[in-house]
């Protein structure tokens, strides 16, 4: 299943998405992301209404506000080389907050105190149901779904200490969507799946989630033994090469440009980029 959230006058609704066709979610068992998310872990349908045109919809992100957005740096061997960093023993992990997140086809905003606003192509991960100090075997039960995401960085920001959390926090700088895809659509650990990411058309990255550093289920092992994951919570896995920094001359996104970033049988998240003004 595909589950899509979206904003109709001031009030959150879901949806399960066919191609064009979005299904807007009537069942009275499904009030919140959580129940939606427990739905989707166990396969279940729930029932639906009013039929929506997917390309018409005011898109939210697929889990509109996380409880923990947890990144993962360094993911991908020929990204830790371009970025001059040895290849981890163990994953760098840094956080998002909820405010940094923006939809599918809503605006990315760069901040007038930068220009060195970068585009990063990242499978993300959301978990279905709580779980802490799992096992890499058993980590794939508790995923619900993944998704399309844009880890903009403002690279000044980012490297201005030794954390990166400031470069990765400003408002509205990563894309997440525009559908969450549940794991039976998929290969097993979403592996083997293309990763791209077109500035005005224009392949930048180009990658391949088999070539990830940490697989899905060692990231979810990882993760847990630190800490409770819980529904709704979303993990990014990083980025494979072409990050705009990194690149002779460096290219960075710039107010007018379309940044989209495609994974392979998960779908297109598409963001414009315009000029914060604040």
């Amino acid at each position: 299943m595909r589950s899509v959230c979206f904003l109709q006058g001031n009030e959150i609704k879901f949806g399960l998405r066919q191609g064009d066709q979005v299904d807007e979610i009537n069942d009275p068992s499904i009030a919140s992301i959580e129940d939606l998310l427990s739905a989707l872990m166990e396969g279940r349908r729930p029932s639906t209404g009013a039929v929506h045109v997917f390309g018409e919809l005011d898109l939210l992100p697929p889990v509109p506000r996380p409880g923990k957005i947890l990144c993962i740096g360094l993911n991908y061997v020929d990204h830790a080389k371009e970025s001059g960093h040895a290849v981890p023993d163990y994953p760098a992990v840094f956080m998002r907050g909820p405010s940094s997140l923006t939809g599918h086809n809503h605006p990315l905003l760069r901040p007038v105190c930068s220009d060195r606003f970068d585009y990063e192509a990242e499978l993300a991960i959301v978990i279905g149901r709580s779980v802490h100090a799992i096992s890499e075997q058993d980590a794939l039960n508790y995923v619900a779904g993944y998704a399309c995401f844009n880890d903009g960085s403002l690279r000044d920001y980012q490297m201005k200490s030794g954390q990166w959390t400031m470069g990765k926090n400003f408002d509205q700088t990563g894309g997440f969507g525009p559908d969450l895809v549940t794991p039976d659509e998929l290969p097993e650990g979403a592996a083997g799946l293309r990763v791209v990411t077109r500035l005005n058309g224009e392949v930048l990255q180009d990658g391949n989630t088999s070539n990830m550093i940490f697989s899905v289920a060692k990231i979810i092992e990882i993760l847990s033994e630190v800490m409770t994951l819980e529904p709704g919570d979303v993990i990014i896995t990083g980025t494979p090469a072409g990050v705009g920094f990194a690149r002779t001359p460096p290219i960075f996104m710039q107010a007018g440009d379309v940044c989209e970033i495609e994974i392979e049988q998960i779908g297109t998240l598409r963001n414009p980029i315009v000029d914060a003004a604040f």
